[in-house]
């Protein structure tokens, strides 16, 4: 499953949606971290496929993965370029998989990269 969101995030990184079909389930239920939801595999494909249009995944690099019975949990750090702006954040994701391997449902939680310190 580790495997699956390695191939996934790298999927976006080369701009490649022929192979989500492997990673989701058909009724898959996809949450981005800012409040989009999208519902079943191909409202995933049509949005992975509209965002490339004006957009590109700079990083998305994992930094630790925790893997429970059927739950894939990863922190990771993603920068992109949209719109011609360029931005990054700390994220989590937790994916749940199916009997099959495949996502079925899949929640991004988000977080400024730049850090304060206010009692420093």
């Amino acid at each position: 499953m580790k495997k699956t969101i390695e191939k996934y995030f790298e999927a976006w990184l080369k701009k490649d949606g022929t192979k989500l079909e492997q990673f989701f389930a058909e009724d898959a239920i996809y949450t981005e971290c800012y409040g989009p939801q999208y519902h079943g595999l191909k409202q995933i494909v049509r949005w992975f496929d509209d965002w490339n249009k004006t957009g590109t995944v700079l990083e998305w690099s994992i930094k630790r993965t925790i893997e429970e019975r059927q739950t894939v949990v990863v922190e990771w750090y993603f920068k992109c370029d949209c719109n011609n702006k360029v931005s990054g954040f700390d994220g989590v994701t937790i994916a749940d998989f199916d009997e099959n391997k495949k996502i079925v449902r899949l929640s991004e939680f988000r977080s400024d990269c730049d850090h304060i310190y206010p009692y420093d």
